[in-house]
Parts: C-alpha cells; structure tokens; sequence
C-alpha cells in the first residue's frame, strides 16, 4: 500500500488568546485559531479578501511555551499535520478537522501584534525541542551573500472584522 502525505504549513495572526489545559493524566494541551488572510478575483474581475479560520492543537512542552509567549493578534508559523475527529453531542454526530502542531514559529517581536500582554518572541518552539530566539527586532532587510533580502510581510487583519 502506498504511503499518503499529510503536511501542513500555515501562517496567520491568532483569533484568540492560546488556551491552556491539561488531561486527566496531566498533559498539556493548547488550542487556538488562527485566521488567514487571502485575496482572489471573483467573476466580474474585482478583487475580493477573505479570511480562512483554522482550529490548532498543541501538546506537551510546545502546548505551554505557545500559551506563554503567544497572544490574541500575533503572528505565527504553524507546521503541522491536519487531523480530523468525530464525537456525539446532544444525539448528533459532530465532526472537525484540525492542524495537530508539531512546530510553531513566532514571528512577532516583542511588543509587536496583537493586543494585551504577554509578550512575543521571535524565535520558535518546536514540539521536541526548546524554544530558541532572541528577543531582538528582526531587521527589515537581511544581506546573505550579497543578496538582499527585503521582509514584505503581509498586511494585518483587522480584529473588529472577527465573528468571535
């Protein structure tokens, strides 16, 4: 039988602030949700915007630093795999896919983003590893081998737009 893919990279700004738990046997898991933005021409030719949300889940070491050092409105890299789960609530059968997280990159440096505390970082966490990084501003344009390299970014969503 042949072996299937399934890899995910998304970045976007978080919809909310990262919720911590932990299960009954004492492991720690996040969630959040991140929003991506994306532009497109619909029929008539105009440019249109619309806003993908997408559930992520954490676990372990990465569940805590990400609920640590993320926050509402910061930006971050999200390398996963998408996982699907199916329950019975109130006699109906629910069903969600979601991205499992294996790394999570921030990209916002301190006191950049979103609202609130809790400040970034501009290094990332990994699920089997420490997170890493400095807390320095990362400069607008790099020069690696005589090639600049200018950060473009993406513009910001705006918060207000956000069903919830």
């Amino acid at each position: 039988m042949a072996r299937s893919l399934n890899q995910v990279t998304l970045m976007g700004n978080l919809t909310r602030d990262p919720e911590l738990r932990q299960t009954p046997t004492g492991q720690n898991v996040t969630s959040f949700s991140l929003a991506l933005n994306r532009s497109y021409k619909d029929q008539s030719g105009e440019w249109q915007e619309a806003t993908d949300y997408i559930d992520i889940v954490c676990w372990g070491p990465l569940a805590e630093r990400v609920s640590q050092y993320l926050s509402k409105g910061r930006r971050c890299l999200v390398q996963g795999r998408l996982q699907s789960r199916s329950w019975e609530q109130d006699g109906q059968k629910r069903n969600k896919v979601e991205v499992l997280a294996n790394d999570v990159t921030f990209l916002d440096s301190r006191g950049e983003g979103g609202e609130g505390g809790g400040g970034g970082n501009s290094g990332g966490a990994s699920s089997d590893a420490p997170s890493g990084g400095s807390s320095n501003k990362p400069t607008p344009s790099k020069k690696k081998d005589d090639v600049v390299i200018e950060d473009i970014g993406d513009q910001p969503i705006n918060l207000d737009d956000i069903p919830f």
